[in-house]
Formats: C-alpha cells, sequence, structure tokens
C-alpha cells in the first residue's frame, strides 16, 4: 500500500548557506524518507549536478549567489521538464510564491517547516502532485482571484509591495544605500529586492528597470522632497 513510494525519492539541495543543507540532508535521510544525492551552492552548478546523479526532484532556495531560485527554476523546467522542482526558501511573499509557480516550480514550502511536511511535499511532487505550505496556501485563492489592491501591484502582479516600493525608488534615481536608508532595511536585503524585481520583470540593468517602471508611472511624481 505504500507501494505508491516505490523508491526512496533521490534529492538535489539547491542552497547556498552550508549549514541549512547539512541539516536539511540530516532531517530527510535520518527518518529514511529521502536520500540526498548532491548539493549545489549555485544555480551555475545544477545542470552538471542533475546529470551526473540524475536526481527524482530539486530542492531549490529563492536567493542564490548568481541567479535566483526563479531562474534556475525557469531554465531547469525547460532543460529538464519532466523533473519536479520545490521552492523551500525563507521568504513567503505572494509575488515570490507566483513567480515560482510560473516558473515551472510544482511545490512552495517556507523553510522552518517540519521534516515531516518537506518529506510529505517532496513525496507530493515526485508523484506529480504540487504542494503549497499550509501557512501560504490559504493565500493562494485570494491571489488567483485577482485580489491586487493597488495599481502598481496590477501593473506589476508578480511583484510584492517591498518590491513595488524598491522599483519606485530606483525609478526616483535612489542608489542602493539611500534605499535602504529611506526603507530601513540593509544594503544586502536592498540587493536582494533588486535582484528579485530584475528576475521577475525579465530585466538585466537599473535602466530597464526604471524604463519599465516610468512606463507604468512609476518615480515620476514629485514629492515634496526631491530637491
Amino acid at each position: 500500500m505504500s507501494e505508491v513510494d516505490h523508491k526512496v525519492p533521490r534529492v538535489l539541495i539547491v542552497d547556498d548557506h552550508p549549514l541549512f543543507r547539512e541539516g536539511l540532508r540530516a532531517a530527510l535521510e535520518s527518518s529514511g524518507g529521502a536520500v540526498v544525492v548532491a548539493e549545489a551552492e549555485t544555480a551555475g552548478e545544477v545542470p552538471e549536478a542533475v546529470d551526473r546523479h540524475r536526481p527524482d526532484v530539486v530542492v531549490m532556495d529563492l536567493s542564490l549567489p548568481d541567479v535566483s531560485g526563479i531562474e534556475a527554476t525557469r531554465r531547469l523546467a525547460d532543460e529538464h521538464p519532466g523533473l519536479p522542482v520545490l521552492m523551500l526558501t525563507m521568504s513567503d511573499d505572494d509575488g515570490s510564491l507566483l513567480a515560482a509557480l510560473q516558473a515551472g516550480a510544482r511545490g512552495y514550502v517556507v523553510k522552518g517547516a517540519g521534516s515531516d511536511e518537506v518529506l510529505h511535499a517532496l513525496r507530493t511532487v515526485v508523484a506529480g502532485g504540487a504542494v503549497i505550505g499550509s501557512d501560504i496556501a490559504a493565500r493562494l485563492s485570494t491571489l488567483l482571484a485577482g485580489g491586487r489592491r493597488r495599481d502598481a501591484e496590477q501593473l506589476f502582479p508578480s511583484l510584492t509591495s517591498r518590491e513595488v516600493e524598491v522599483l519606485e525608488l530606483i525609478a526616483r534615481g535612489l542608489d542602493n544605500r539611500r534605499i535602504a536608508r529611506e526603507l530601513v532595511l540593509s544594503e544586502k536585503t536592498v540587493r536582494n529586492h533588486i535582484t528579485h524585481v530584475f528576475d521577475k520583470l525579465q530585466v538585466t540593468s537599473r535602466a530597464e528597470a526604471v524604463a519599465r517602471a516610468r512606463d507604468a508611472g512609476l518615480g515620476e511624481e514629485d514629492n515634496g522632497d526631491q530637491g
């Protein structure tokens, strides 16, 4: 009856934090529910790892050092359409969720989920199903029903509210340090947001992002303190 799980899923973990990879490997393998056949720190390492180790499923982080997990998932979907990707990430925002699903991810679970939940998600996506973590599933129907609030979010539905704010400030000509000050964030966090914005808008430069933002009417109005 448990013959549905006729074999233990072979997993490739893609995450740039060695301690997280180690912990996830231990959690998955200690239960005997999965075997980790390979690990990768960057999206660039994924194609060779897939070709060499033939995993049944890829566990992908959203933030990678070279390109985002969303872009890495998109590439995998093109090159290995039958290989399921499970996003396992710190980010539980609506825009990342939608972008990951649009890129071809079969599942989306937030880091901090118990190993049982992650194992269940792995087995489900390997069997051809789809999984959304319990804490974000409730929001999905609202998202798909199009309950987007602000004009900018309608124009850029894959961006989170925070990413729209960052895009607005880029369009107003602020550099990363000024954006960090304005939004009370670290510069590293601002860089991560900008990477996600570029990826979701499919642009490769600040100038292209500014052009897209201005086309949508962002960054144009003078807010009084813009001298």
